[in-house]
């Protein structure tokens, strides 16, 4: 009986495990890398053929993503999760599958032009369609066999709507062990979906997530006036407000709380502000939200449900389908609020709208999720004063705010309340999904509270009958050569290559300058160099 770790090991994203039970791997989540998490472009490190069964926490891509490629690979064996999380991953894969096909297109046309054509897509539509067919729904706190040696059951974890933490009971050789996997833990009192819901039974061993295991949500609490003082400040100056926000489940959180806001008549200046939903995933998502969500949402939000009334509709709230009406609202010179995805800016319409407005002091960017190492998300919170978009170098002048306190992931109390539920300590709990020092520090937090805690690396592997090490993986500084080199690439790294293309663009735009100017500048630049090439 063995464990296995493919994924979101020291990082968060890719979150990829698995079990082995008499000869049978069965693998939790299978999820799609992003930003400097991205080992050998999104490759799978194992034999899809030889998994027998998957089971997935919920539908963010960073944990399902890479389902299509499993199957593309040749795996055949059935998918098991929430009802709500086969819906949702249904128009995600879906969506998912486009981007790949469409990005590697696009590589391919540019790479005719240097001379090489070739470029695959990670996978097609055909491998996403192919996977929904092997979906298994399950319900919450239903015992699921998934196969003679194994038995599952979901809870609802609070993070995503269908998303669940699950415990595993495997039996080998006569003997019976379980496993609780954490998937990702909700924030408490978010809007729509319920609070997590803990298990209590004694587990052997747990996989918990760590992605704020260094941090207290209660220092950026999420307080919807303050949203609404930020709207109001833009738009008396004319500009607006673009929210990059994954467009499941975050996007129709904010939908519900700028709902309130406006029935609360929080914003003064244009109290009927237009509202621009710009991602034609979230648009399917949120029609999954308005359909009967009993089993799934919190009272509160059922009770809107039962009256008719649709929780996520507003006056003037308004649904850009096509790209042409997503080219509309940059032309549009009204102040709004443009909510599109990738939440961390990494593809989509997002990026267009960033374009449009990040250099214009009058606008506000504001994130309400996490920001991965490596994305330009990430790069924009660290204050990056320039970025590359389309060819074309951007000056960072708007103003980016953070509301945190809108963040679908517990923080370090929320987790170690999910952790404190059991009745007895686990025998071992191994840290996953959390950037390297997050998961160490939390690491470290447990082991203080007498847990027998261990950060595993990528690729370890552990014996769950002997309760020992098969093998270490792969350390964070070996890993660093399996990257992909862009990708790897730390953030303030990349926004030294960023101020790079800027400096180049600034040396250009001084042709024609005096010629004792020009000496000077040059002057200044090689003394620079000098001084960091000691």
């Amino acid at each position: 009986m063995e464990l296995s770790f493919w994924g979101a090991d020291r990082q968060v994203t890719g979150s990829c495990h698995q079990i082995e039970v008499n000869g049978k791997k069965c693998l939790i989540d299978c999820g799609m890398q992003q930003g400097g998490d991205e080992i050998g472009e999104g490759a799978l490190p194992f034999d899809a053929k030889k998994i027998d069964y998957v089971i997935v926490t919920h539908a963010h891509i960073d944990h399902s993503g890479r389902l299509p490629l499993l199957v593309k690979n040749g795996f055949a064996g059935k998918i098991f999760a929430t009802g709500a999380t086969c819906n949702l991953m249904g128009i995600m894969l879906r969506d998912s599958a486009k981007i790949q096909e469409f990005e590697a297109e696009w590589k391919k046309r540019k790479g005719k032009r240097a001379g090489d054509g070739k470029n695959e897509p990670l996978y097609g539509m055909e491998d996403a369609e192919k996977t929904l067919t092997l979906f298994v729904p399950c319900k919450y706190g239903e015992i699921v066999q998934i196969d003679g040696g194994i038995k599952a059951e979901f809870r609802d974890a609070g993070h995503l709507l269908g998303s669940a933490s699950v415990r595993i009971t495997a039996t080998e050789a006569g003997q019976t062990k379980t496993i609780v996997f954490s998937g990702d833990i909700g924030n408490k009192h978010q809007p729509i979906i319920r609070n997590p819901q803990y298990f209590h039974a004694p587990a052997d061993y747990v996989l918990t997530e760590s992605t704020y295991g260094d941090r207290l949500h209660k220092e950026i609490l999420f307080d919807k006036g303050e949203l609404a003082g930020l709207f109001d400040a833009v738009f008396k100056k004319g500009g607006n407000v673009v929210i990059p926000s994954f467009a499941v489940g975050r996007t129709q959180e904010l939908l519900y709380s700028i709902r309130e806001i406006k029935e609360e008549k929080l914003v003064q200046s244009i109290p009927d502000f237009p509202v621009y939903v710009d991602s034609p995933l979230a648009l399917e998502a949120t029609g999954i939200y308005d359909k009967d969500l009993t089993g799934y949402a919190d009272e509160e939000t059922l009770a809107v449900l039962r009256q008719g009334f649709r929780p996520l509709a507003f006056p003037n709230l308004n649904l850009s389908r096509t790209t042409e009406e997503s080219i509309a609202l940059n032309r549009d010179s009204a102040p709004k609020v443009i909510i599109s995805a990738s939440g961390m800016c990494e593809a989509g319409r997002i990026r267009h709208h960033l374009k449009h407005n990040l250099w214009r002091p009058e606008c506000a960017v504001v994130f309400v999720g996490y920001q991965a190492n490596g994305t330009l998300g990430r790069m924009l919170l660290d204050g990056i004063p320039q970025v590359k978009l389309f060819g074309e170098t951007i000056a960072v002048k708007c103003s980016i705010h953070n509301f945190a306190g809108l963040s679908a992931h517990a923080d370090k109390d929320g987790l170690l309340e999910w952790i404190g539920a059991f009745a007895k300590k686990p025998k071992k709990v191994f840290v996953v999904h959390g950037e390297e020092e997050t998961c160490l520090a939390y690491t470290g937090q447990l082991k203080e509270l007498g847990y027998d805690a261990l950060a595993p690396n990528y690729e370890m592997a552990f014996d769950l009958l002997k309760d020992d090490v098969i093998s270490e993986g792969v350390s964070a500084e070996k890993l660093v050569d399996r990257r992909e080199p862009m990708r790897m690439a730390s953030p303030a790294y990349r926004r030294l290559e960023q101020t790079g293309d800027s400096l180049v663009s600034l040396i250009r735009s001084k042709k024609g300058m005096a010629n004792r100017e020009l000496s000077r500048l040059a002057d200044q630049l090689a003394a620079l160099m000098e001084d960091w090439e000691k």
